[in-house]
């Protein structure tokens, strides 16, 4: 009787199918920049649309995350973090909300392009190293069931997601419900914002205490006025989350800031 291979040789032939099942690929379907499908080394952007991508360095807003012209100091804050704190623990974003930002943003969300989820979420991991180095749990700004029906995916919990699987950390889709359709927010002001969101998240009735004692980062695609974001936060502030801090792939910046 012929005695079956051992699981490792298995696992050395499977992985040694995937890698060469990859090469194939690569060969027929050389891989392309995902924003102009110009041929590239590898599944990255080509090297001018890098360097239209405007991300956030240091030194920056310690709180919010807005980048500063000139280095202070270490530990220093925006005028807007001092005047109003927000809700959550720290913001970090990996790029302004503009140029090729803007643009993988609004392919990802509007343009129904899911693929570029994975190259967004490794750089929001780099930009929230420092947050995401304390964190135990993941949780993306919910979708209301109507708007996700209509748009058939969540983009914050493809990045969540997406963070999860290169750092480790545990991600929630679910724990968060937004409980009423909102208003799109575009064209409002803060404060219009902040009325818009007001009670429209929950944490899911099911697990009320699943965010107690845990160390929480809320991931969104976008952070413009901060509302939407601070509901969240407070929402899971409410629910006994120890610490929660924000991570977005952009941030609006606003000249002066």
């Amino acid at each position: 009787m012929t005695a079956l291979p051992a699981p490792s040789s298995l696992r050395r032939l499977w992985n040694g199918g995937v890698a060469l099942a990859a090469r194939l690929g690569n060969a027929v379907l050389p891989p392309r920049c995902p924003l102009c499908f110009v041929e590239t080394a590898g599944q990255a952007l080509c090297a001018s649309c890098w360097s239209g991508l405007p991300l956030i360095e240091r030194p920056f807003c310690e709180r919010l995350g807005i980048p500063f012209a000139f280095d202070n100091g270490e530990g220093m804050l925006s005028a807007e973090a001092i005047a109003s704190p927000p809700a959550y623990g720290r913001g970090r974003a990996a790029a302004r909300y503009e140029g090729m930002a803007l643009d993988l943003t609004h392919r990802l969300k509007y343009g129904d392009r899911p693929d570029l989820a994975p190259l967004m979420g490794r750089l929001m991991a780099g930009a929230g190293a420092d947050i995401l180095a304390s964190a135990d749990l993941i949780v993306p700004v919910p979708l209301h069931r109507y708007r996700l029906w209509r748009r058939r995916f969540n983009q914050a919990a493809l990045l969540g997601r997406a963070i999860a699987a290169s750092t480790g950390i545990e991600h929630d889709p679910f724990l968060v419900i937004r409980r009423r359709r909102t208003t799109q927010q575009v064209g409002l002001s803060r404060q219009e914002r902040i009325r818009n969101v007001q009670g429209a998240f929950a944490v899911d009735p099911a697990r009320p205490g699943a965010p107690m004692g845990r160390r929480i980062v809320v991931i969104d695609d976008v952070v413009t006025t901060g509302a939407t974001v601070e509901a969240v936060a407070r929402t899971l502030t409410r629910a006994g989350a120890v610490n929660v801090d924000v991570l977005s792939f952009a941030r609006v910046v606003i000249a002066g800031d």
